[in-house]
């Protein structure tokens, strides 16, 4: 594959699934208090909740460095790399991006390097990066594996029910009173991913409605709409995700990736989060 492709670990995808289409991930990382970690190398998704849980500390993330990106870059190179495209996690949310486009201008002599918001997170990130990498397996050159990019991140939607509000709060991505009245309420708050920001996506009383929220999302979408592609389903640490998982199989065909969500994210979201993501037709 001359075309590669890289993004970061906010796209909580499966391992496997990056090792198979040859994706390569740098790593954001992790602040518990004065403790640092790299993420998916020093800290795996279960040791992640498991401090989270005994933490009296909210963690925090930091975007990568220029110079993480640029080796992730001169290794593909030298595995034979004729171009690279990066998916990288919303620059509404993160400088992860800018580190990625700082590291392209440091290699832009010895191989071309585009740079492209996602406007996404999480497994909605990473649905487009292995969309990207199956293209450029299939031959796709640069200019179409980017153009490929640009489309779909314009039609990958991301929803999620959460637990509770108290992460995004304390990251302050959302306000006290809205955190406060879910929390009193007992609300299960729905976010959706519009433009690269998180914004509100509804709020429904119980879990197992929240769940059913979800499913009923994907299944309106496929109504009105006709189809939807690469669904796949994203939790942090929750026991109903195999519940889901089959709701959406009795109304969507295709098969549906299955994704944890990791430090990065999660240090957002709070344990408990359930998502879907989905493209839309052009």
């Amino acid at each position: 594959m001359p075309v590669r492709i890289v993004t970061d670990s906010a796209c909580d995808l499966p391992q496997a699934l990056a090792d198979e289409l040859g994706i390569s991930i740098v790593p954001l990382s992790i602040r518990f208090g004065g403790e640092e970690f790299i993420d998916r190398r020093d800290l795996t998704v279960a040791e992640f909740w498991q401090r989270s849980r005994a933490s009296a500390v909210i963690p925090e993330t930091a975007a990568p460095s220029p110079g993480s990106f640029e080796v992730a870059y001169r290794s593909l190179l030298a595995d034979g790399a004729t171009s690279i495209v990066v998916v990288a996690l919303s620059g509404e949310l993160s400088a992860t991006k800018q580190s990625a486009e700082l590291a392209a201008r440091s290699v832009a002599d010895d191989i071309a390097v585009t740079v492209i918001d996602s406007r996404s997170v999480t497994i909605g990130q990473g649905m487009i990066a292995v969309a990207a990498a199956r293209a450029a397996r299939d031959g796709a050159d640069q200019a179409t594996v980017v153009a490929l990019v640009e489309s779909l991140a314009a039609r990958t939607q991301v929803w999620a029910a959460l637990d509770t509000l108290e992460n995004l709060k304390k990251s302050g991505r959302i306000g006290n009173a809205k955190a406060l009245m879910a929390s009193v309420l007992s609300i299960k708050p729905i976010i959706e991913v519009r433009g690269g920001r998180v914004e509100e996506g509804g709020k429904q009383r119980t879990r197992t409605k929240a769940v059913a929220f979800l499913v009923d999302k994907v299944r309106s979408e496929i109504a009105s709409r006709g189809s939807i592609d690469n669904l796949a389903v994203v939790h942090a640490s929750t026991a109903d995700v195999d519940a889901l998982v089959a709701q959406l199989k009795t109304i969507y065909s295709g098969p549906i990736v299955v994704g944890d969500i990791g430090a990065v994210i999660g240090s957002h979201s709070g344990i408990g989060a359930i998502g879907v993501v989905f493209q839309v037709p052009a």
